[in-house]
């Protein structure tokens, strides 16, 4: 699956579109990441945990987008976009989202 954040792909013909593909994951922050970050917080540097968190976030829902793509016979899919929302204190949502095409 070709995934990318333009509307074309380089020496690639769009010749048919699916439609819009989505794939999101809601994440609620974990008690012992909060407890180290309180400290990182104090000393500075990067939080490692939540950098954790939402890599695997970020995977999932690609999985999840890709996965509808996969349904709708595409093999790449354009203008892929990635947003964030607040869901309640403590929990976020993260969504990927684009259009998948078939390509030749």
């Amino acid at each position: 699956m070709i995934l990318v954040n333009t509307e074309t792909i380089p020496g690639r013909t769009i010749v048919q579109v699916k439609g819009l593909v989505q794939g999101n994951t809601i994440r609620a922050k974990h008690f012992g990441r909060d407890i180290a970050a309180g400290f990182k917080n104090l000393i500075g540097g990067e939080l490692k945990g939540y950098t954790e968190l939402l890599t695997e976030a970020r995977r999932q829902a690609l999985e999840r987008m890709i996965g509808q793509a996969h349904e709708l016979g595409a093999n790449a899919v354009v203008n892929v976009r990635f947003t964030t929302s607040s869901i309640t204190q403590g929990a976020a949502e993260l969504y990927a989202y684009g259009t998948a095409v078939t390509v030749e």
